[in-house]
């Protein structure tokens, strides 16, 4: 079975940083695409950050370009989110999601096969 288990988040004061990751179990990420998606109480779900493990290209939200970086860890089953510079705004429960294949509708949560349960990140003023 593949799973995924995101971690890192919790309370952190604006300006502040968190770094999440995602470890994937079952699945080697070559040729995945990998993203980061958040969903804030009353949203929906948006996509923050997206990975192509095929050529190495990342995506980003307008709303987090600049402060927010997708990148692969040494192993091949883990990805992080380094998050800077936070804003109330980011709070939301963030979620690591996965696919067999790279799409060109890499930010619609649909695309997505594979989900990791969540973790909650909370930026205060």
């Amino acid at each position: 079975d593949v799973q995924l288990q995101a971690s890192g988040g919790g309370l952190v004061q604006a300006g502040g940083s968190l770094r999440l990751s995602c470890v994937s179990y079952g699945i080697i990420w070559d040729g995945y695409a990998i993203g980061w998606f958040r969903q804030a109480p009353g949203k929906g779900r948006e996509a923050v950050a997206c990975f192509s493990t095929g050529d190495g290209s990342s995506y980003y939200a307008d709303s987090v370009k600049g402060r927010f970086t997708i990148a692969r860890g040494d192993g091949k089953n883990t990805m992080y989110l380094q998050m800077n510079s936070l804003v109330p705004e980011d709070t939301a429960v963030y979620f690591c999601a996965t696919r067999p294949r790279w799409t060109t509708n890499y930010y619609r949560p649909s695309e997505y096969n594979y989900w990791g349960p969540g973790t909650l990140v909370t930026v205060s003023s």
